[in-house]
């Protein structure tokens, strides 16, 4: 295999959510391995910011101000991103989060909303995608940013762990139906990864529960998930579609198991002793 088969210059990649946590990493990983990158970012101010960077690295770097959720202003995304950098070879569909709320406080409004965001946006942008990516006839790339929660039970959080669990059998299906126009279509589901919304994480005692709950002691960092993503960008993962990469520093593994001392256990005692 070429090591160059990892390389993404001169794609453009267009990236949702990409002002700033795990949308941003990816985005300034894109173009440090060579892809011009666009920022779909409802904040305008922090789409910019990051396009600037992109630019500083040498790559052309298009912030364009979008909520996803809106069909016309996508259809316009994709089309300036085609008119000014001439393609699309790559979607990152990672907008998408969730309040937590007990189910029974929970309305039809709050419902609805958490299916526009993390559901509907992803359905605009993906058909806008693929248009394109058909009309040019080279293929391309889907990436979709799920989450742990799809493949485990999420108290507080029903509505985003049944959205991702959707997004994830979206990804599967889609990645048939698209296989014969080329378009391959993944997704990456993260746990805790340190970003501007993980911040109330960062004190000792939550430092300390992370370091027992996941089997690698530590939060992840957005270039972990944009690591990934690279893998399935490139050509590295040409012979890959369907997937879900679980990017979660093995939580998904553990189901449950929690480090005590120096050993694992489903229940945690004052020993880290558990009967077999």
């Amino acid at each position: 295999m070429d090591p160059s088969s990892v390389l993404l210059t001169d794609q453009t990649a267009i990236v949702t959510g990409g002002g700033d946590g795990i949308g941003k990493g990816i985005a300034i990983t894109f173009a440090k391995f060579g892809a011009n990158v666009v920022i779909a970012d409802r904040n305008g101010a922090a789409g910019n910011a990051v396009a600037a960077q992109v630019r500083a690295l040498g790559r052309k770097g298009l912030a364009i101000t979008t909520e996803i959720r809106n069909r016309d202003q996508v259809r316009a995304l994709f089309e300036r991103t085609v008119a000014e950098l001439g393609r699309v070879d790559i979607l990152v569909n990672n907008v998408g989060g969730a309040r937590p709320q007990e189910f029974m406080e929970m309305d039809e409004e709050r419902w609805h909303r958490s299916i526009e965001l993390n559901l509907v946006g992803m359905f605009n942008c993906t058909r806008a995608a693929v248009n394109a990516m058909v009309a040019r006839g080279r293929g391309g790339v889907i990436i979709n940013i799920s989450s742990i929660e799809a493949s485990r039970a999420g108290p507080l959080y029903s509505v985003y762990s049944a959205c991702k669990a959707a997004m994830e059998n979206f990804t599967k299906t889609a990645a048939l139906e698209l296989s014969r126009h080329n378009i391959r279509v993944n997704s990456i589901a993260p746990d805790m990864i340190d970003t501007p919304h993980t911040a109330p994480l960062h004190t000792p005692q939550a430092q300390a529960a992370i370091a027992r709950v996941v089997p690698l002691g530590k939060m992840g960092r957005p270039e972990d998930v944009a690591g990934a993503a690279i893998y399935l960008a490139s050509d590295l993962g040409a012979w890959v579609t369907g997937i879900n990469i679980h990017v979660d520093g093995g939580t998904y593994a553990a189901s449950g198991w929690i480090k005590q001392a120096d050993s694992w256990t489903l229940f945690p005692d004052s020993t880290g002793v558990v009967d077999s």
